[in-house]
């Protein structure tokens, strides 16, 4: 009997053939990516809503596009689906060799290791890594520039602290967003905001004090992409509700007291 995940191959294999689907057959790696990204997001709301059912259908519509895409790699004869398998299962062994021990790594040798702490491991990680990921020549390598702002100022702080570029503690950047704060304020005090140039300034230190945010947050434990998410689902509800009530026609401060008696409900 074929199980699931084999079903689902056999699936894809039968719409993207001749007497298949029309579009599917004209799908492409690059016309699937929005509908990829989208998966990706409709998935971390699931998490985030905590709702089992939905969180099992969303990882099934992204391991739909998973296999899509493996798919037609395989008709170009790139690779395929075992292929994809092969190639995570032992990269993950391989990168885990305080679990199994001895492996032999992919040049070769056979890794022996005690790491324990989540630290260790981080940096066992990074060394590893970088030794399969050979034409790489920084430790930032590999972060994608399509990933959202907030999230990727947060994997470039991430992979720069595993190599001790960090602050000890948060309380270095807290300071830091002070002093980018201050810069702010006196930029926005000296420049004209009909000039091109001066805005330019403007928006270069706005983007320093978000990422000094950013790595305050990190430095706190906190996920800066999920905690400003979560902020403007926050901020959508509760202003769906004053909106309900009618603010057509309302002063700002009139809004504003309606907006406090939400939040204190």
């Amino acid at each position: 009997m074929l199980k699931p995940v084999e079903i689902l191959v056999a699936i894809l294999q039968k719409l993207r053939s001749p007497q298949g689907c029309a579009w599917d057959r004209e799908q492409t790696h690059e016309s699937l990516r929005g509908a990829l990204i989208e998966e990706c997001y409709e998935l971390i709301e699931a998490i985030d809503k905590k709702e089992d059912l939905e969180l099992l259908e969303e990882l099934g519509d992204l391991l739909l596009h998973i296999v899509f895409h493996a798919q037609i790699a395989s008709e170009r004869d790139a690779f395929s689906w075992e292929d994809v398998c092969r190639v995570i299962v032992h990269k993950m062994i391989a990168r885990h060799p305080h679990v199994f021990r001895p492996f032999p790594t992919l040049d070769g040798h056979s890794e022996m290791s005690d790491a324990k702490s989540k630290q260790e491991v981080l940096s066992q990680w990074e060394v590893l890594k970088s030794r399969e990921k050979t034409d790489r020549e920084s430790v930032l390598d590999g972060v994608p520039v399509s990933l959202p702002a907030l999230a990727r100022a947060q994997k470039l702080q991430s992979k720069a602290s595993r190599v001790g570029f960090d602050w000890p503690d948060d309380k270095g950047a807290r300071q830091k967003v002070s002093e980018e704060l201050k810069e702010c304020d006196s930029a926005r005090k000296s420049v004209d905001l009909a000039a091109a140039d001066d805005n330019a300034k403007l928006e270069e230190e706005f983007g320093d004090l978000l990422f000094s945010v950013v790595n305050w947050a990190r430095k706190c434990g906190i996920d800066a992409e999920v905690a400003l998410s979560r902020a403007s689902r926050k901020f959508e509800h509760r202003f769906r509700l004053i909106e309900a009530q009618g603010i057509s026609g309302k002063s700002l401060d009139e809004m504003d007291e309606m907006w406090r008696r939400v939040k204190a409900s």
